[in-house]
Formats: C-alpha cells, sequence, structure tokens
C-alpha cells in the first residue's frame, strides 16, 4: 500500500441483500464511512453509498462496485485530520516501529496492532504481545521510531 495511503479496515462478511458488507478492523473515526466518502481498495477509488450500524456497533457500507472479501480498504492520507496533540498518533503509525523496555532492552519490531473490545494490542515479531494501555506504554517517539515500555509486560508470568 503506498504512502499516500492509509488503511482504515477490510471488507467483511457480506450483510443484507443489497451488497453491503461488514468493515473488519474498522477505523475508529467513523466518517470514514460516511454515505459519499471516498475509500480506495485495490489501489481504486470506490464510493460509499450507503453506511449504516451491524451488529456490536460495526460499520456496514455498500460501495458503488464489487469489491473482494478480505480486500484491504483504505483513505487518502492527505484528508485525514492532522493531529492536534503531539500525544496522539494512528494506529497504522505504529507499525514498524521498535519497541524496547524503559531499561533499554530491544523486544521487537510491531507487526501488527489488533484491535480487541478491552483494548488494542500490539504483536512484535519477536512473538510477544503487549497491550496498548497506559500501565504498558510509557511513550510513543514517532520522529525516534521507537515505543518505550514498562518493564515486566513482554515476560509471561
Amino acid at each position: 500500500m503506498g504512502s499516500d495511503l492509509v488503511q482504515v479496515g477490510r471488507v467483511g462478511k457480506p450483510q443484507g441483500l443489497d451488497g453491503g458488507f461488514f468493515v473488519d478492523g474498522a477505523s475508529e473515526r467513523p466518517d470514514v464511512f460516511a454515505a459519499g466518502a471516498t475509500l480506495y481498495t485495490g489501489g481504486e477509488p470506490a464510493t460509499v453509498v450507503a453506511s449504516r450500524r451491524g451488529s456490536g456497533g460495526r460499520p456496514v457500507i455498500l460501495l458503488d462496485r464489487e469489491v473482494e472479501r478480505g480486500a484491504e480498504l483504505a483513505v487518502a492520507r492527505a484528508t485525514l485530520p492532522g493531529l492536534t496533540d503531539e500525544d496522539e498518533f494512528y494506529v497504522f503509525q505504529l507499525v514498524g516501529l521498535s519497541v524496547e523496555e524503559e531499561g533499554g532492552r530491544l523486544l521487537g519490531r510491531v507487526r501488527e496492532v489488533l484491535e480487541y473490545p478491552g483494548n488494542d494490542v500490539l504483536e512484535l515479531d519477536s512473538g510477544a504481545s503487549l497491550p496498548l494501555v497506559e500501565a504498558c506504554v510509557r511513550q510513543v517517539d514517532l520522529a525516534g521510531g521507537r515505543i518505550v515500555v514498562a518493564a515486566g509486560f513482554a515476560d509471561p508470568e
């Protein structure tokens, strides 16, 4: 995916008879799925024709063209609002950052950020999973390309 596009979800299972589908791993910014919004899938733009909430509050959208299940849905990076607070970041920005404990021990790199109901989880290439919560994550240094976490979260009890 080009750096001009930011993933906001994936095409999930069909919902209803009109061609609508659930968005898996949906961005928490509902406006990206609003009717009339442009999403990119397979590198090509598609327009959201209809948008509603399905079970569990997940977005269900209908696009103006057919898309394959599992396909990435993305928006143009330029359309994302700027983040006002330096403590704010988009989850996609964490992928690839190195993760180290406060003492300096390198734990690995963020391979993926998984969304769970309680909190997001950082999956590292080392196999470790760390909760994306204040008690664990001490600092997100986007400029420095690293995340500093509290000691003790990476080691199984």
